[in-house]
């Protein structure tokens, strides 16, 4: 069975699916592993790496495309190459398939089994294939680092022979997986943290990371099977924003992570918020790619309003591309593995596993996941 790792196409997209320890890994568990030529190199992992792993590096991407049993990447392949795939191929990156109707359609006229790494179910079995938690946990940390390096302070206290030096406060809104990440750098680093989560279940795992939960009583909140928080009311939306409006005009910088997976996220900082900030404050809209928390954040850029920072990168994990990619390619490799048939060397989906049957969007010409199948009905 051949693995084919094609390179990124995006162009400010530095991560790779497979790093040369984890083809190493498959090559003794029986696969063969073809890499497409300087496809690690934005990662930091040169072509002589994955030779040494035990990788074929070929410089024919279309070759790779048509010979690859099971492809992996990062991002959802460009529709004019799921044409490219060889037939019955088992396709696996992150896809988004709740917008991304078009090219699941594509994927099931093609007869590709297109596994979407979003979908990995939030179980303890499927924890180690869960690349939005090991994405995400880096995307927490990334975040205070930008807010920092754009704040015209410094984060801890320091007494100095010339005064002393206050402490910055740092808000962090959610507290999920790039929230608690956060809230850890962010402690780390000096800063006074509050947090603030609609969950209030999570106030223990905040605190006992030596930040404040903020208390905001917003009546019977929740959360899903899967550990998500359950969408607020419009009248609980308002408690929260008129809660929380205090603690964001008294920050140095706050950051959002409210991600709803499908749907638009909520805006939780409007413009008036941002006003009441003082200026040289820092916001990091974690969610600006996909429609913004902070009213006013551009996808993909840092702008300035009112003299406060927005910051609107996205794609939090690609400035540390080696780290993120060490991650996602261990989350694919213990996903191969998990059903991986020794004797025929070669990956065995069983559809009746709760894991194949959550993250397997497209099989045998068909849209087989019953939550994507329903969308539309």
């Amino acid at each position: 069975m051949q693995i084919g790792v094609p390179r990124e196409q995006e162009s400010n997209e530095k991560r790779v699916a497979l790093v040369p320890d984890d083809v190493k890994k498959l090559v003794r568990m029986g696969a063969e592993v073809c890499v497409e030529a300087e496809a690690g190199r934005k990662a930091g992992f040169s072509d002589d790496l994955y030779r040494g792993a035990g990788a074929e590096i070929s410089a024919e991407r279309s070759k790779l495309l048509a010979e690859s049993d099971v492809v992996l990447r990062v991002r959802k392949p460009p529709e004019d190459e799921v044409g490219a795939l060889k037939k019955g191929a088992i396709h696996v990156s992150f896809l988004d398939p709740f917008n991304e109707t078009a090219l699941i359609e594509s994927l099931r006229g093609s007869g590709a089994t297109a596994i979407s790494m979003e979908m990995i179910p939030r179980t303890t079995l499927a924890q180690k294939m869960d690349a939005l938690s090991s994405q995400a946990n880096l995307a927490g940390y990334v975040m205070v680092i930008l807010g920092c390096s754009k704040l015209p302070t410094i984060l801890p206290m320091m007494m100095t022979p010339a005064g002393t030096l206050k402490p910055a406060t740092v808000f962090i809104i959610g507290a999920g997986v790039a929230g608690l990440q956060a809230i850890a750098t962010a402690r780390r680093l000096g800063a006074k943290v509050v947090a603030f989560d609609t969950r209030a279940v999570v106030a223990e795992q905040v605190e006992s990371l030596g930040a404040k939960f903020l208390e905001i009583d917003l009546g019977e909140t929740g959360q899903t099977k899967d550990g998500y928080a359950v969408e607020l009311t419009p009248e609980q939306r308002n408690k929260q924003l008129e809660g929380q409006k205090k603690q964001i005009a008294e920050s140095d910088v706050v950051i959002t992570t409210a991600q709803v997976f499908g749907r638009k996220p909520p805006v939780i900082v409007t413009a008036d918020m941002v006003k009441e900030m003082k200026p040289g404050s820092v916001i990091v809209d974690m969610a600006a790619e996909t429609g913004g928390n902070v009213e006013g954040s551009v996808p993909g850029e840092t702008i300035e309003v009112n003299g406060v920072t927005i910051i609107g990168n996205g794609n939090w994990t690609n400035v540390v591309a080696r780290d993120a990619s060490v991650m996602y390619s261990a989350n694919l490799r213990n996903l191969i593995d998990e059903f991986w048939n020794e004797e025929a060397k070669e990956i065995a989906l069983d559809f009746e596993n709760e894991i194949v049957s959550g993250c397997v969007i497209t099989h045998g010409g068909e849209v087989v996941n019953e939550t994507i199948k329903n969308l539309n009905k």
